[in-house]
């Protein structure tokens, strides 16, 4: 009895050791998976103003690292890029980011539409038809295999800029072997075609094409001292593959909305607009993943911005500029649900949620049409609307200003030096 009294409690402390270690393991994992979210939070570049400290407005307890060795850019007087640790509460470290010392940015901010015209650099394919011959129904594009969407950009060595062109080049085949060369999914590849007469004779492939774009789309803002305007927040793609369309010239026109249709779950609405002249206001140098922009050639309306660094946007609210009728734009209330930093999805930065009552009575909320619609908070441009959820139209993403005008510097930059 004395011997198993006396045996108990080495048990139990041994239980009880085993306990906490397996505690402090599950800590340890919690930490590192919390630290391991927080790094990925956090953006690879920030933007701050001079004499500005480096800070996270949705994540106060992340600053620069205090220690001897960390420099907060910031701090210094001076224009310039630098490496900035970040750290949890200035002490432990998570993540080393490219500081950048900039001016303050001040942009046109619009909301108003504008009319798009483009034309695609080849021959887009949107659908097959089996074509009727002697001998019975033949599509010699699938048997080429061409796929829906890919760019078909010459046939029997000529180029094919447009549906014109490429119908002259299968007619000068008279009916024998061409060689095609065409685009998919960004890379060049070749096959060969040998079209068929149809019942009125006729050389085709079996294929349709598309060779241009139209539509409307919300302008965000201008900048002047660039020249350069910026709008939709992601690129232009063909209604019917959903291909971005590889832009050979395009061009902008002055626009007003003459009504919509109400979004609803499970079908986005759509804002109708109506060409003002055929007078362009403005080249199209770039249709990409992260808007359109081109060159100005007038003058455009709307407020002089200042642009908020992508780090100082925060959840809470904002407002959106946006036109359901005529030109000008109006002001509705929206909440920002969410941020994140990831770069490979830069249109979705920012999740939207529309609370404005005259906005959710008009249009159900965010309808197709007002990508590019300037989403301002504490009077600064943070943002653009890009994209609208189809199940729930009160919802949409947008994407950081920050981004967008990165990239009309980059088109600035390219005009400047073509000319």
């Amino acid at each position: 009895m004395l011997f198993c009294h006396g045996r108990r409690p080495a048990r139990g402390r041994r239980s009880i050791a085993g306990a906490l270690l397996v505690c402090l393991c599950y800590l340890m994992v919690a930490a590192a998976a919390g630290l391991g979210w927080v790094y990925y939070s956090l953006p690879d570049t920030i933007y701050v103003e001079r004499g500005q400290q480096v800070h996270i407005a949705r994540l106060p307890y992340i600053t620069a690292l205090e220690d001897i060795g960390a420099r907060n850019a910031a701090a210094t007087e001076e224009t310039g890029s630098y490496n900035t640790t970040l750290a949890l509460g200035g002490v432990l470290p998570v993540k080393t980011v490219r500081t950048v010392v900039t001016e303050r940015p001040v942009v046109t901010v619009c909301g108003s539409p504008f009319g798009i015209k483009m034309f695609s650099n080849g021959a887009l394919v949107v659908a097959f038809t089996d074509i009727s011959t002697p001998y019975g129904e033949a599509n010699p594009a699938k048997e080429a295999g061409l796929h829906l969407g890919d760019l078909v950009v010459s046939v029997g060595g000529s180029e094919t800029h447009s549906n014109e062109e490429l119908a002259d080049a299968i007619r000068a085949s008279d009916g024998n072997p061409a060689k095609v060369v065409f685009i998919r999914e960004g890379e060049q590849r070749t096959t060969t075609i040998t079209p068929v007469q149809d019942e009125a004779g006729a050389w085709k492939t079996g294929m349709w094409v598309r060779d241009s774009s139209a539509g409307v789309g919300t302008l965000t803002f201008v900048d002047e001292s660039l020249g350069v305007f910026a709008g939709l927040g992601h690129s232009i793609s063909d209604s019917d593959t959903g291909q971005s369309i590889t832009l050979r010239t395009g061009e902008i026109v002055a626009c007003h909305i003459i009504g919509y249709t109400k979004g609803i779950a499970g079908s986005p609405g759509e804002l109708r607009g109506q060409f003002d002249t055929g007078l362009s206001i403005g080249t199209i140098c770039m249709n990409g993943s992260v808007g359109v922009y081109g060159t100005t050639r007038s003058a455009f309306s709307g407020q002089q911005t200042e642009v908020a660094f992508a780090q100082e946007v925060t959840e809470g609210p904002a407002q959106i500029w946006t036109t359901i009728d005529g030109e000008a734009p109006q002001t509705y209330n929206v909440q920002i649900e969410r941020i994140s930093y990831a770069q490979d999805n830069e249109n979705r930065n920012l999740v939207l949620h529309v609370t404005d009552p005259a906005l959710l009575e008009a249009t159900g909320g965010i309808v197709q049409g007002m990508s590019g619609s300037p989403i301002l908070q504490n009077g600064r441009l943070v943002g653009a609307v890009t994209h609208v959820l189809v199940n729930d139209p009160t919802r949409g993403y947008g994407i950081f200003a920050e981004t967008m005008l990165e990239q009309a510097q980059d088109v600035a930059d390219h005009a400047h030096n073509a000319a």
